[in-house]
């Protein structure tokens, strides 16, 4: 397919590439030239504008940074400049009443759309490994569905359109809680005099087990490779983890949700990016 692919930014870039490896011709846009000239090395052909990319596609494949940036790509640079019928994925993570309202809008200009935002940190985008749940019609997530798997392990409808957003966030916000336990209880282990590796053996295969201590362990040497063991630069920025615990609150206000140790985990994450925004979200362990 001719694709258009809108944000090449850290995890927007290994995207691209991997669109290219399986065959489409990927027509890229960023405001960055060093993004564009690694778009060009992977084999994406580069344009100046959006616009420009977005002329003659058969889809467009947004990775954007926050909700008014998505909006204001779609409104001036997508709708009217990619062919009507088009296939949109909107892959960002941004919150749900604004993907749901750019879908309704796209979908009135005659477009299919889907929001798809990711699961996996840089890593998983390189090696096209991500998963992504999507929202919005069937026939929608029919069209969408090959191009994600070209850039992932698992491609998951997660309902009608804005439910990609919904998962996400309650799917880091449920990460960003059980990051902070684990790493509590790796810095209270080693505080009664339990070496760390001994509390991971013991509770990777006991009832304290989950993924932020068996995939991704704050504690260098533990485990399998983290960016713990890279000095915590990698992975996912402890500022990145802040905005969708941030967009949870939002929506949680909006639906009536009670979420008190979601909240507690932002407010952590609020005082740790203050320094920190840049740093691996499993960093949190240097508080304790």
């Amino acid at each position: 397919m001719k694709i258009a692919f809108i944000g090449l930014g850290n995890m927007g870039g290994g995207m691209a590439a991997n669109l290219v490896k399986a065959g489409h011709e990927v027509r890229a846009f960023d405001l960055s030239e060093a993004a564009l000239a690694a778009a060009r090395e992977a084999g994406c052909a580069t344009f100046a504008t959006a616009r420009e990319a977005c002329a003659g596609a058969e889809a467009v494949v947004s990775m954007l940074p926050n909700g008014a940036i998505v909006k204001q790509v779609y409104w001036d640079d997508v709708i009217g400049h990619a062919p009507e019928g088009a296939i949109l994925l909107d892959c960002s993570t941004i919150d749900v009443a604004t993907a749901r309202e750019v879908i309704e809008v796209t979908e009135a200009h005659g477009y299919q759309m889907v929001d798809a935002p990711v699961s996996g940190g840089i890593a998983a985008a390189n090696g096209g490994t991500l998963t992504f749940m999507v929202g919005g019609s069937d026939e929608a997530f029919a069209r969408a569905q090959p191009i994600l798997a070209a850039m992932g392990k698992a491609v998951i409808h997660a309902g009608a359109a804005g439910n990609g957003q919904a998962a996400k966030i309650c799917n880091n916000m449920l990460l960003a809680i059980h990051m902070i336990g684990t790493c509590e209880a790796f810095a209270m282990a080693q505080k009664l005099g339990l070496d760390p590796q001994t509390f991971y053996d013991i509770s990777s295969v006991s009832s304290g087990q989950n993924w932020s201590m068996t995939s991704y362990c704050p504690v260098p040497g533990v485990g399998p490779k983290t960016p713990a063991d890279n000095d915590y630069q990698g992975g996912f920025a402890a500022g990145l983890m802040l905005k969708d615990l941030k967009l949870a609150m939002e929506a949680a206000q909006a639906a009536g949700a009670k979420v008190e140790l979601g909240d507690h985990a932002r407010a952590i994450y609020e005082a740790f990016a203050r320094d920190n925004a840049a740093t691996d979200f499993s960093g949190i362990i240097r508080t304790l």
